[in-house]
């Protein structure tokens, strides 16, 4: 430790002395919690949790507000009595040193990337649940992509929107029925910083003209390890007040809403970049919301360098990366000819084209005056690289997507894949990494991407892997038994239902977790087919099974909310209600709890409307075992051994027919193979076969679907060849 990072005791210092030491501490403190860094460093967030465990918790974890709550002498004299001094000193220390390093994958295979960084445009960023800008999937995976590029060194910058009301808090009524509240998110508690200036000292703000005025947004600067992630917030001054509340809300309002968002973060917020001195070598559209910065950029490309409009669209094509994440046809934006030209007219005007150009660039037929305009569409014509993100996904998307390119085969339509992945270090628990400390190879951190790391897991004592997996669990009973007692005595029930809430589930008991968006293709009440089945299996003598279920439905997705209440109400069955429980308010946080402790993750989506699917990858690095319809990344995946499939990877024509068919295989895969297997027990009371099946997970699984491989793929098949800077592509789409 240098002599700059040590702070001395107070004992041993005079009042100035005292309190400059105190302020250090604090300042160190801050910064470790300014930079989001700190997200996946669990031995950090441990120290901020000592700070004060019942305050965190309250908090959702977020350190910016918990230290708020400190005075530097207060933190001081915290520190001082948990001996937090060293901890504190090598926390900053870490992050100093993780941000001077040179010495990242990048460095070698992104040269190219170093004087124009990735442009990375995404609708939402689940980063982590003390920043609410976030829905779901699309937000984790975009979280655990900039995590990952930072790690790897990747030259990027994101841009996104700042939702000071964030996505809704969901909360179960008496009835079961979800009810949506939206909370003013403390700004002055969050890690903002405002990125530059004007000369009189106010913030940047952008301008983006409409046909029916103007819209302003300014722009917060947000540290994510090594990335600048910008947030573009459209609460300011010049705004009318439906202006001024346009990014409040994720995914709310109506179409004119939606479009007014999607034209300050594509349009908008290349126009920040721009005014920050950034000049994209690349830019990455993150699904169909992004795609107006690629109209922007060739109406930038034509101002600077005198092109006419299909030159430079031609420019900006080359280097324009997209990705298409849903297959189910509610997922992709559509807007009609009168929204476009309110809002994308004066960016027409500028472009040189006609209303009805602007539309056949949104349209499969351009001519098809009664098409509305897609931002899929737009996307996928405006980027010279695209892709699904998962082998499956490519082939559906080629095929959903062939009309634009009639002259072409289904499987040369220029849609590849790119199979998403996680962050591990976000998702692994702490336990985990202290096996894995302990039997991999030194560094065995920075290579998570590669195979023959993940292979050392052969190598553990299976006895010591199923304690570190009992462990785990039993955290996860403990959280659920609070969260349902909290939601029971929020609801105003009798004390004695408060009380059996917090001794409900059997950490013993084969434990099944379901968690993700509630929408009805999703198929959360397939295990409730055949109710007299479920209720014998639950309800085994000697082999019972235990359910828990979370995930929030879209506001206005009414069969989505049905389900939600058909499953949460079960717990007033006495049948089942004490095997199966709902968890409100599913957020990373209860996601975390759940992929870390589960035995089992259950994915049953009807096929093939799951495009990848990265919850149960998460449950992967945990010892979970994954049992799931051949969909998305599992259709990649499953191997036989390392986990269970239901199905065999077909889809019958009628809908009718094929969940009755996935239904009855999901039942005997329980019956047959996981619950025997589960319960199957040596003279040790170990499940061997278990084990076995969670070693070859981990083994075949890990690396394959790390965000840091995905990261990797995205470099060198579309960032590095979109910059100009392959020595040689045969690729000539």
């Amino acid at each position: 430790m240098s002599q700059t990072d040590a702070i001395v005791p107070p004992a041993s210092k005079g009042s100035l002395a005292e309190e400059n030491a105190a302020q250090t501490l604090y300042d160190k403190c801050m910064a470790v919690a300014t930079n989001l860094w700190w997200t996946w460093q669990p031995e950090v967030v441990t120290l901020f949790r000592d700070l004060d465990p019942i305050r965190w918790r309250q908090l959702d974890h977020n350190p910016i507000a918990l230290l708020k709550e400190f005075t530097p002498k207060r933190l001081e004299m915290r520190a001082s009595e948990m001996v937090l001094y060293s901890r504190i000193n090598y926390a900053f220390r870490q992050l100093k040193e993780y941000l001077a390093d040179k010495q990242v994958w990048a460095a070698t295979h992104a040269g190219v990337l170093g004087g124009k960084p990735v442009a990375y445009f995404s609708a939402e960023f689940g980063i982590h649940e003390s920043l609410p800008i976030y829905s779901g999937g699309l937000g984790v995976l975009s979280g655990d992509h900039i995590k990952s590029v930072s790690g790897l060194g990747v030259p990027l910058v994101a841009v996104g929107l700042f939702y000071d009301q964030g996505y809704f808090k969901q909360q179960l009524d008496e009835n079961g029925y979800q009810v949506e509240a939206y909370i003013d998110t403390q700004v002055a508690n969050l890690p903002l910083l405002q990125p530059t200036t004007r000369p009189d000292g106010s913030p940047l703000t952008v301008t983006i003209e409409t046909r029916e005025g103007p819209l302003h947004a300014r722009v917060w600067l947000m540290l994510v390890g090594r990335v600048k992630l910008y947030l573009l917030d459209c609460d300011v001054d010049g705004n009318c007040p439906e202006d001024r509340s346009l990014t409040s809300r994720l995914y709310g309002g109506d179409e004119r809403t939606r479009i007014r968002q999607e034209l300050v973060l594509g349009v908008g917020g290349l126009r920040a970049l721009n005014a920050l001195g950034i000049t994209p070598g690349v830019v990455h559209l993150n699904e169909g919301h992004s795609a107006f910065s690629a109209l922007e950029a060739i109406r930038m490309r034509m101002e600077e360098d005198g092109l006419g409009f299909d030159d430079a669209l031609r420019e900006v094509r080359q280097r324009t990366v997209f990705t298409t994440h849903t297959p189910v046809p509610a997922g992709h934006d559509r807007f009609d000819g009168n929204m476009i030209e309110e809002h994308l007219g004066p960016l027409r005007d500028a472009l040189g084209i006609s209303h009805d150009q602007l539309m056949g660039l949104g349209r499969v037929a351009p001519q098809n005056h009664g098409e509305s305009f897609c931002m899929t569409v737009l996307g996928l014509k405006l980027s010279r690289r695209a892709n699904a993100v998962s082998s499956l996904h490519g082939h559906i998307s080629r095929r959903m997507w062939a009309h634009l390119w009639p002259w072409r085969a289904e499987e040369e339509i220029p849609i590849g894949h790119i199979t998403n992945g996680v962050h591990l270090p976000s998702w692994m628990a702490g336990q985990m990494q202290q096996l894995y400390d302990r039997h991999f190879p030194a560094g065995w951190e920075r290579r998570m991407g590669e195979p023959e790391v993940w292979q050392y897991i052969r190598q553990v004592d299976p006895g010591e892997l199923w304690e570190t997996h009992t462990a785990l669990k039993n955290l996860l009973v403990a959280f659920v038994r609070r969260r349902l007692s909290r939601q029971s005595r929020r609801r105003g029930e009798h004390e004695e239902m408060v009380e059996k809430a917090r001794n409900l589930l059997d950490p013993n008991i084969l434990t099944i977790g379901f968690a993700r968006r509630f929408a009805t293709y999703k198929r959360a009440d397939l295990i409730l087919s055949d109710f007299d089945r479920l209720q014998a299996m639950v309800n085994h003598v000697d082999r019972p099974v235990q359910f828990i279920f979370a995930g929030k439905a879209h506001p206005k997705d009414e069969p989505g909310k049905q389900l939600i209440q058909r499953i949460a109400n079960l717990r007033h069955d006495p049948r089942v209600g004490d095997r199966m429980v709902f968890i409100e308010d599913y957020d990373i946080n209860v996601c975390r709890h759940l992929i870390q402790g589960v035995d089992v993750w259950l994915n049953n989506p009807r096929r093939p409307l799951e495009a990848s699917g990265t919850s149960g990858q998460k449950v992967v690095l945990n010892g979970g075992l994954n049992l799931s319809v051949l969909d998305g990344w599992w259709a990649e995946a499953y191997d036989g051994t390392n986990g269970f499939a239901i199905g065999k990877g077909t889809s019958h024509s009628s809908t009718e027919v094929n969940d009755q068919r996935d239904a009855l295989d999901l039942f005997r895969v329980l019956e047959q193979e996981v619950i025997p297997m589960f319960y199957e027990r040596d003279i040790d009371g170990l499940p061997r076969q278990w084990i076995k099946r969670m070693m070859n997970s981990i083994a075949t699984l890990t690396w394959r679907f790390s965000a840091d491989r995905m990261v990797m793929d995205y470099t060198r098949s579309a960032y590095v060849p979109a910059a100009g800077g392959l020595s040689c592509e045969m690729d000539f789409i």
